[in-house]
This record gives structure tokens, C-alpha cells and sequence, in this order.
């Protein structure tokens, strides 16, 4: 508990702030809290937005691998490990924050996840192994989305889907079929599948 402790203090130092906290819903996890430092452009995704999206995607994620392309607080990357995910790939280039990862990953006894210090585009160029659903929530003013969705078509398995959370709506070129699309206060959010051809 000490070492907790000093490492809260050590992280509230460095940030020159305070613990941000948010809470898994469901799984194995559920109730357990995350703790993450405050940086530029991180904003979990809200409860009632992470609600929506696991009934989307049927509760429990048994047997899939999923990717969590700029982790930031890791709310959607350990609601899909605590739902049974086989493997979670989070990553997350921003040192501070890849560091309360690494700490919560330890402290929640995750076996399921893999973290990756790297750019998410740049990650996103090199994945083999394609997954079963990609999370791609992207710092809100990026324009990322649309350089990302061609890049990510061969990484997702053939009934793989990608979620995409944005500041503004964001409509997908015609590869992309719109599965389910949602709004909460200002956060645009949909699910989309890549059209067989």
C-alpha cells in the first residue's frame, strides 16, 4: 500500500496535478478503478457512452482480440479485457500516461493485456495479427480518422468491426457500412464494419 502511495504522490509531482479516476462497468473488473494523470487531449470515454458500446457489441468479448489504437486513460482497453477478451493491445505514446498503464495493469492483475509505447498511426502501419474490434477514440482535434480507416481495413478479421468516438460527426467514405451510430453531448460515436467485396 505504501508504494502505492508514493507512486500517486511521485505521479501527482510530476503532472503538477490531480489522479484522475474512472471506473470499469462490467467483467470480471467490474467496479475496480483506474487511476490516470491529466494530459493534453485525454478524455475517457463517459460511462454511458462505454455502456452503449459493449451492449453494441454483445457484453462479453470471449474469444476476441482487440485494439485500443490511443489508449490514453485505458477505459475501453480494460472494459474489453475485464469482458473476457483473449488479448488487448493498448497503445499509448505519451510517457506519463503509458506509465499509470503500465501501474494499472499491474495493480488490476491483467494477464490479457498488451501495451505498446508508440504512435498510433505509426502502430497502425506495422500490426500483423489482424483484431476483432479496434477502438480508435484519437485526441478529438486530430484528423486521424480518415487517414487511419484505409490503413486498418486489413488488420480487422473478416466479421471484425472498428468503434470510432469523435468531437464532431464523422462520416466514413462508402468502404465503411455504418453498423450502429449514437450521440452523447458532444461525443459522436458509431460502430462500422468494412464492406465485403
Amino acid at each position: 500500500m505504501q508504494w502505492r502511495l508514493l507512486w500517486l504522490a511521485h505521479l501527482r509531482q510530476r503532472q503538477g496535478s490531480k489522479i484522475n479516476k474512472v471506473r470499469i462497468i462490467g467483467g470480471s473488473h467490474r467496479r475496480r478503478l483506474i487511476e490516470f494523470p491529466d494530459a493534453e487531449g485525454l478524455r475517457p470515454t463517459p460511462d454511458r457512452v462505454r455502456e452503449t458500446l459493449f451492449n453494441w457489441l454483445g457484453q462479453t468479448l470471449d474469444g476476441r482480440r482487440c485494439l485500443d489504437l490511443f489508449a490514453g486513460s485505458g477505459a475501453l482497453g480494460f472494459e474489453a479485457a475485464s469482458r473476457g477478451a483473449t488479448e488487448v493491445v493498448m497503445v499509448e505514446r505519451n510517457r506519463a500516461v503509458h506509465r499509470a498503464l503500465q501501474e494499472n495493469i499491474k495493480n488490476l492483475g491483467f494477464t490479457n493485456i498488451a501495451l505498446r509505447s508508440d504512435d498510433g498511426l505509426e502502430f497502425a502501419k506495422q500490426v500483423g495479427k489482424p483484431f476483432d474490434v479496434i477502438f480508435l477514440d484519437p485526441p478529438f482535434q486530430s484528423d486521424f480518422l480518415p487517414k487511419l480507416l484505409p490503413l486498418l481495413v486489413d488488420k480487422l478479421t473478416e466479421d471484425g468491426v472498428i468503434y470510432v468516438e469523435s468531437g464532431t460527426h464523422f462520416e466514413p467514405d462508402e468502404a465503411w457500412e455504418v453498423l450502429r451510430q449514437a450521440r452523447a453531448g458532444a461525443v459522436f460515436y458509431q460502430l462500422l464494419q468494412h464492406k465485403q467485396t
